[in-house]
């Protein structure tokens, strides 16, 4: 795809724009940054790459023309000024964030610096290059905002959330999430900023940074660690295969309606003990060193104010922009235990830079 001028407007005729993706190097954005310049869209990737950024994830894009790359903070004013004058996107799709739970249990105030406050700078970085395009660009340029279902907090044994659910955070990750959610539908009420939010759930696949669930009970089995389950393991989560959601971004991105939020799911709901055992099956068949798997099972500690059940409501996705996940949970984990099985020098550089997924997040009083 080639290059187009600064100033031209997006070819929507054939559904290509120049897309900015912050957090690009990260999990769920590389899959994104894949998948939009597979879809022929010009992709500017943003990232500080702080420890879970990996540019290995963009290996098959790096080199490509309709790929960019710059290293920086979003909350760096001046320069998120100077990428979008240089880039002149016609659409911004934000991921960038700190994410992971135990971490923020740990140090909060980082997951309100770039949550909140990087959020709050992308968005005016927006609104002043939204009010330098012509018209015709102004009414095609969209902000779409990357969020969580751990905006709402906690359910109990049944429901689902839904684009309705009032926000409820238990953690200091999911509080800032939500505020970052509501900073952006104040940007698109009060300054006419087309935006469009979604709520995702637990998302999984290859290239997960090695902290989360189910790449920690990969990682640490393939080793001959013991695997961790937080409490019992009876806690519920709705699991997305990554590529899925990329797919879901996209549209939301493409052809979801300035102001309107959309909740992602997998409808693939289980506990997590369930999901372990799962994975455990298919290391056994794969790696058969070690086995049982499942005999290396630990139960510690549950993490602090732990939500006890996700579940998320997709039909406003399916009913008005036609999408649905593929993925059945069943295949998308043995296609991902298949990926850490067969990219062990991926993980291994991944220890090398320090990370041996130890515990985190043990509040002490």
């Amino acid at each position: 795809m080639g290059h187009r001028a600064a100033g031209a407007p997006p070819n929507f005729s054939k559904g290509r724009m120049k897309i900015l993706i912050t957090g690009g190097a990260g999990f769920i954005g590389s899959a994104v940054v894949r998948r939009a310049v597979a879809d022929g869209h010009q992709v500017v990737n943003i990232d500080a790459l702080t420890y879970s950024a990996n540019l290995e994830n963009l290996a098959e894009v790096e080199g490509h023309p309709a790929y960019a790359f710059e290293q920086l903070d979003i909350c760096d004013r001046a320069g998120m000024a100077g990428v979008f004058a240089r880039h002149r996107p016609d659409a911004v799709m934000h991921l960038a964030a700190e994410s992971h739970v135990d971490r923020s249990l740990e140090g909060p105030l980082e997951f309100v610096q770039t949550n909140i406050t990087g959020t709050a700078v992308l968005l005016e970085a927006a609104r002043a290059h939204l009010a330098s395009l012509p018209p015709e660009r102004q009414a095609a340029f969209r902000f779409h905002h990357v969020s969580t279902d751990e905006v709402f907090g906690a359910l109990g044994e049944d429901g689902e959330f839904t684009e309705d659910t009032p926000y409820d955070p238990t953690s200091p990750y999911a509080a800032s999430k939500a505020a970052a959610d509501h900073l952006v539908r104040a940007w698109g009420r009060t300054f006419g900023l087309p935006v469009v939010i979604t709520n995702c759930s637990n998302n999984y696949g290859p290239y997960q940074f090695p902290e989360k669930l189910i790449p920690t009970v990969i990682t640490r089995a393939l080793e001959g660690k013991s695997i961790p389950v937080y409490g019992d393991g009876r806690q519920v989560r709705d699991w997305l295969h990554v590529d899925d959601h990329a797919e879901a971004l996209l549209l939301a991105l493409t052809q979801g309606t300035p102001g309107e939020t959309y909740c992602v799911g997998g409808d693939a709901s289980k506990r997590n003990i369930e999901v372990v055992r799962m994975i455990c099956a298919h290391l056994d068949r794969m790696a058969p060193a070690n086995t049982p798997h499942e005999g290396k099972i630990a139960f510690v500690t549950d993490r602090p104010a732990h939500d006890f059940r996700y579940a998320i409501d997709s039909s406003k996705l399916e009913r008005e922009l036609g999408w649905k996940a593929k993925t059945t949970l069943e295949a998308g984990l043995e296609d991902t235990v298949r990926w850490y099985v067969e990219n062990a020098g991926w993980v291994e550089r991944i220890r090398q830079r320090g990370f041996h997924s130890e515990r985190l997040g043990l509040v002490k009083a």
